[in-house]
């Protein structure tokens, strides 16, 4: 559930359960992604790819309080994921959960105290939440996705993947609400003005889901407590967010469609 203010700015509703988990997407993009789960008392970011003041900046739009953020999970080092970490982690004392490999490539100023290990199939509580990371396909060093649980309620961040590979597929099948990639349309993709080798690259295997991949793992696997889905990843060049809207809505079957954008914060949903 959620409210808007009498500005108009989208805050989360109080009526929701203690049970319950709060979701939002600050930013999703390749300028930005940054995603907010919590519930009354813990919250953590999975990924800060925009700046430490538009974060904060962001979170107060919704009413959420940087003090209960107790960790960052990174998914892996490209800039869009990472560049406001090294500030948050400093500024808020932050520990930074990343692979070796990621770590490696980032060229992130950390200082080591922060810096926690992350490793494929792991599981991490931090606070009242439950991390579980597992490996996805991207070109990047070590890539991971995130499933954070709370109270029995899951909920998946699941973005810049190549293929959704069974491990994707095992773990939206438990999501009570997820973060789905959907970067670009193949016809978009393929008329577009990108040169060949980054269209190969976007869609060989370990490059971004193209709606029609993301559409059918909802479709075939999508559960059915699944109360929301936020789309994301969106690509500015090979995407349309009406269009993907109105493709998801046909087969929506009861779970909320919500597109994340590349410009500002979606509001804060309740997951109970």
């Amino acid at each position: 559930m959620v409210k808007t203010s009498a500005e108009g700015t989208q805050k989360k509703s109080f009526i929701c359960s203690s049970m319950s988990l709060y979701i939002t997407s600050l930013n999703s993009g390749s300028n930005g992604n940054c995603y907010y789960v919590g519930n009354e008392t813990d919250a953590i970011f999975i990924d800060a790819g925009i700046s430490c003041r538009e974060t904060e900046k962001r979170m107060r739009r919704l009413d959420l309080s940087m003090d209960k953020v107790r960790a960052i999970f990174i998914s892996h080092e490209h800039t869009d994921h990472i560049k406001g970490v090294a500030v948050l982690a400093k500024k808020y004392r932050l520990p930074v959960y990343i692979t070796a490999a990621t770590l490696q490539y980032a060229g992130l100023l950390l200082n080591d105290h922060v810096v926690m290990p992350l490793q494929g199939n792991s599981v991490i509580n931090v606070g009242n939440l439950v991390v579980t990371a597992f490996p996805k396909l991207h070109d990047a060093a070590d890539p991971h996705s995130f499933m954070v649980s709370c109270n029995n309620i899951n909920i998946g961040v699941f973005t810049d993947i190549g293929f959704p590979c069974e491990q994707l597929i095992h773990h939206f099948q438990q999501c009570h609400a997820a973060f789905l990639e959907t970067n670009y349309d193949e016809e978009m993709l393929e008329k577009g003005r990108y040169p060949y080798f980054l269209k190969n690259r976007i869609r060989g295997g370990k490059g971004h889901l193209s709606n029609a991949q993301a559409l059918q793992v909802f479709r075939d696997h999508r559960p059915s407590f699944m109360t929301h889905l936020l789309l994301s990843h969106l690509s500015k060049d090979n995407n349309n967010p009406e269009l993907v809207q109105n493709l998801f809505n046909e087969h929506a079957c009861g779970t909320k469609i919500i597109v994340a954008s590349r410009f500002e914060e979606t509001s804060v949903y309740c997951v109970s």
